[in-house]
């Protein structure tokens, strides 16, 4: 695996670039980009478990991947990611240039907060639900991580359809090294994050991994050639 140079597409306020100092991550070690052969084993051996993988050069690619993706008047809902802000996805939701119907609107949108913690639990069942990931194992294995549940909920079963987007830097050797990766980069890192964002830190109380799908169609990956997220 080589070339830790390739810049960011779309470099925002809490992009990994803006917070490696503080969080004192090993970027070398943790978001270095594949070559193609290893690009390519890894795509196989995704879809060998039953995900189908898009594979694109740019974050804009990507966007374009998502949105054809998402049918007219779709029921839609996301996680935070910051893959998604960082491809676009978060202006083209508030454009909703197909009519989507769109579940994080309708949570900030609600006072009650009964209300709105209901509909954050309803939300992960949505029709199509979006979410960055945090490590991709060469064997094909995908892993997430989260704080409360909130992203992780929808992946194995609630959702009825899954749509990840990943960087190509997130690919590493062995499940071991993806868990690692979750704690010593992606964590640090959105820890930060959260510092900056809601004055509070974060930690990980929940991991999933993708071993095989069992419906087909159900899960799709956009792995893009290019450093995003963490």
């Amino acid at each position: 695996m080589a070339n830790v140079t390739q810049q960011m597409a779309k470099a925002t306020e809490y992009s990994a670039v803006n917070l490696t100092a503080d969080a004192g991550v090993d970027v070398e070690r943790w978001s270095r980009t594949p070559d193609e052969a290893t690009l390519k084993k890894t795509a196989e051996a995704i879809e060998a478990r039953n995900v189908r993988v898009v594979v694109v050069d740019t974050a804009e690619d990507a966007l374009r991947a998502v949105v054809d993706l998402l049918p007219e008047g779709a029921e839609v809902m996301n996680g935070y990611s910051t893959t998604l802000i960082e491809i676009g996805y978060d202006r083209v939701l508030k454009e909703n240039p197909k009519g989507w119907r769109d579940y994080h609107a309708a949570i900030t949108a609600e006072n009650d907060t009964g209300k709105r913690h209901a509909l954050r639990r309803k939300s992960v069942a949505a029709d199509y639900f979006l979410s960055g990931v945090q490590a991709i194992t060469e064997a094909g294995e995908i892993v997430g991580c989260d704080k409360t549940g909130s992203r992780m909920g929808a992946w194995p079963h609630a959702a009825a359809h899954l749509i990840l987007v990943s960087g190509t830097n997130k690919i590493v050797p062995t499940l071991d090294d993806a868990l690692r990766r979750c704690r010593e980069y992606a964590l640090p890192l959105e820890n930060r994050r959260a510092q900056h964002a809601y004055n509070t830190g974060s930690y990980i109380g929940k991991h999933v991994i993708l071993d095989h799908e069992d419906t087909d169609g159900r899960i799709t990956l956009v792995l893009i050639r290019e450093r995003l997220g963490y």
